[in-house]
């Protein structure tokens, strides 16, 4: 089509060149209709009007926003414009002018002279003398950008209305081509119908009546423990057994030192031995001086103190050997942990458990705390196989939260196992799911979200 151009400067006038002209003119708009993206439009614009109407240099302004906000989209001879550039940053600031109130709605001629004197200054050293503005709008009417046309002479009347009609075209091709025009409407309208269709299936999964849930930490703990004390006040001296060692009823476990209480059992001995022969000596005196019959009888007394005394003892130091009561597993922390620890009477050394009866204990932390009912399910995820849960049943439930081994406040819950066929250690750990009152899904899952908007706001 290059033969087919206009001379420089002028118009076509006769039939031939109108029909020349027109012919250009349908086929630069078929390649802006075809323009596959803003890229492809903006290279036309630039590059491809100069098949129209003659012109030294084009720019392309795109603007963000429907105002003078905007930024150099394309110009012509170059595939990527530099916004760093000298000529970018002063041709986009002319551009910004051109796309105030005054000048975006018309297309229209400009010249240096015609413009303010700040551009007039710098006008010689970027631009030819005389310049068309193309403001580009939507077919609604809203300001996408405008397309500016440089050259050394002036523009006739007769460019300028073909100009305009070119402008009408680029502007319905990229308002479609952009976020918000004709061809997002249309893919907004070819989706509606999916979009409606997710948005009734999530209200339909948001009003789902769901179990109220948390986790929490839990641990394989004994059913129904016999529970070992110290039976004196004294010092744990050693161990006959092992922890998680199987014991039988009777057995030793351990031994409390019994250093202090032989001491205290031999200055008993001493103590009736020194009665007795006092008393012994007084019952003779007594056959000649009856008035000795008086210190018998204080005697007697002090002698059946002594000898309580020494029973005492003796059934202390029975004592200080401690044996199972019952048959089972020996739980209890290491050995060197209580090796001289000094306990006092019935404080717990350790428990005594069948390791066939367990139960849940879980630790509910104080965030995660639901209305719960006895009876209600727990599932137990262990460490070790946390592939398979353990099905339980709330058994008990704390009033109040208290310090857990780790510092922090939660719930003591425990849950009976229902599977019995299963072999479960005691001491082992994982993580136990309560399950609560029903609620809907929506509810659940903006749970914690609503409780540390409450928290941050204070409410």
């Amino acid at each position: 089509m290059a033969s087919a151009t206009p001379a420089s400067g002028s118009t076509p006038s006769r039939p031939d060149g109108q029909l020349t002209t027109f012919s250009i003119f349908i086929e630069l708009e078929h390649r802006i209709r075809q323009s596959a993206d803003e890229e492809v439009l903006g290279f036309n614009a630039v590059n491809e009007t100069r098949n129209l109407v003659p012109y030294r240099q084009a720019v392309l302004w795109r603007s963000d926003d429907g105002s003078d906000h905007g930024r150099v989209f394309a110009v012509s001879g170059l595939a990527v414009p530099d916004a760093t550039s000298p000529f970018i940053r002063w041709v986009g600031k002319l551009c910004r002018f051109l796309s105030g109130p005054d000048h975006r709605n018309e297309t229209k001629a400009c010249s240096m002279a015609s413009l303010e004197p700040d551009f007039a200054r710098e006008w010689a050293q970027w631009l030819p003398p005389h310049v068309m503005w193309l403001p580009l709008k939507r077919p609604n009417g809203a300001f996408l950008g405008g397309l500016l046309l440089a050259r050394d002479e002036p523009w006739k009347d007769a460019e300028r209305h073909l100009l305009s009609y070119l402008a009408g075209s680029y502007g319905h091709a990229w308002g479609a081509l952009r976020p918000g025009g004709f061809r997002a409407l249309q893919g907004w309208k070819r989706r509606r119908k999916f979009w409606f269709a997710a948005a009734v299936v999530v209200t339909l999964l948001a009003c789902l009546p769901v179990h109220q849930s948390s986790l929490a930490p839990a641990e394989i703990i004994p059913g129904d423990p016999a529970v070992v004390g110290a039976p004196i006040d004294g010092v744990v001296d050693s161990f006959a057994v092992k922890p998680n060692e199987m014991v039988h009823e009777g057995q030793e476990l351990l031994s409390l030192d019994d250093r202090r209480l032989k001491s205290r059992l031999e200055v008993a001995e001493k103590s009736l031995e020194i009665v007795q022969a006092e008393y012994r000596q007084a019952s003779q005196k007594a056959v000649f001086d009856h008035s000795s019959r008086v210190d018998i009888a204080i005697l007697k007394g002090k002698m059946e103190q002594a000898k309580a005394e020494m029973e005492y003892v003796k059934e202390l130091l029975d004592r200080i050997v401690i044996r199972a009561p019952r048959d089972g597993l020996v739980i209890f922390d290491n050995v060197n942990d209580w090796l001289g620890r000094p306990v006092a009477t019935g404080e717990r050394i350790m428990q005594v458990a069948d390791p066939s009866e367990v139960k849940i204990e879980v630790w509910l932390p104080v965030a995660e705390a639901l209305k719960l009912e006895l009876g209600a399910p727990v599932k137990l995820f262990l460490n070790v196989a946390p592939h398979r849960a353990v099905d339980g049943r709330l058994e008990y439930a704390s009033y109040e939260a208290r310090p857990t081994p780790e510092g922090h406040y939660a719930y003591r819950l425990v849950a009976t196992v229902q599977d019995n066929s299963r072999s479960l250690r005691i001491g082992l750990k994982g993580t136990a799911k309560v399950f609560g009152d029903r609620t809907l899904l929506i509810f659940h899952l903006l749970k914690r979200p609503f409780s540390s908007l409450r928290q941050y706001f204070g409410i």
